[in-house]
């Protein structure tokens, strides 16, 4: 049974990271001590609700978050540090702390450590995210415990309809192109002609095929999430719009 720790403090811990090339140790007080944050939670970086969806959202309302009062947003999962720095990199998050919890220790202490084995993962976070202030927990979004990766609660805009309950919310919109595609070219025209944001992630510069095929299940551009959802390349964007 995973536990909701609300209420109570974060577990003492320290996460040893690296910050240009140096070897760079922050505790838990360093992290959290007269702050107000938000935390969430991933089974591993480069995986591919992560990539496409948990990351990006966060990363996208990060100057919302701001406007409410928060310090930092912190991504941790059971990575060490090396992954963890070239993950964000991949992913241009650079409104995005990442915490890496190589042992498992922090995630362990919330009781949030659970074995993946079945995938050759070993033990791993499970998704959650929770918003700490100076420490200590305000709120938990914790996802189902079923079989499987489940991501309904522990995204960005439900953390920001915790903190601003009358925020209109938006659609998170990625897009998947490469340079030179008329089809990339004709998605964006139909996102820009009704005002839609959409975050653009560059195949060859910002993913790989093998990591497109990952997300998507598809090697062609483009490819459009909205919300989490795969809709399609432009013509299926194009029917959605339209209807």
């Amino acid at each position: 049974m995973l536990q909701n720790s609300e209420g109570q403090r974060v577990p003492q811990v320290t996460f040893h990271t690296r910050v240009e090339d140096q070897w760079v140790d922050r505790t838990s007080d360093d992290l959290f001590a007269g702050k107000k944050v938000i935390v969430f939670a991933l089974p591993g970086a480069f995986t591919p609700t992560c990539s496409s969806s948990h990351l990006p959202r966060y990363n996208q309302l990060a100057g919302q978050f701001a406007e409410q009062g928060v310090d930092a947003i912190y991504c941790l999962s059971v990575n060490d540090t090396f992954v963890m720095n070239a993950w964000k990199d991949d992913q241009k998050a650079d409104n995005i702390d990442v915490l890496p919890d190589g042992n498992g220790e922090f995630s362990d202490g919330l009781g949030m450590l659970v074995d993946k084995n079945n995938l050759g993962f070993g033990k791993r976070s499970w998704r959650y995210s929770m918003l700490v202030n100076d420490g200590v927990i305000e709120k938990m979004f914790i996802e189902r415990d079923v079989p499987g990766d489940p991501f309904e609660v522990s995204d960005a805009d439900t953390m920001m309809k915790y903190l601003n309950p009358d925020q209109q919310e938006s659609d998170s919109i990625i897009l998947f192109t490469r340079p030179g595609c008329g089809h990339c070219l004709r998605a964006k025209s139909l996102l820009g002609e009704r005002s839609l944001n959409y975050e653009e992630v560059v195949l060859g510069r910002d993913i790989n095929h093998a990591g497109l095929k990952a997300v998507s299940g598809q090697l062609t551009v483009p490819q459009v999430f909205i919300n989490g959802e795969h809709i399609g390349g432009a013509d299926e964007l194009q029917t959605m719009l339209e209807s």
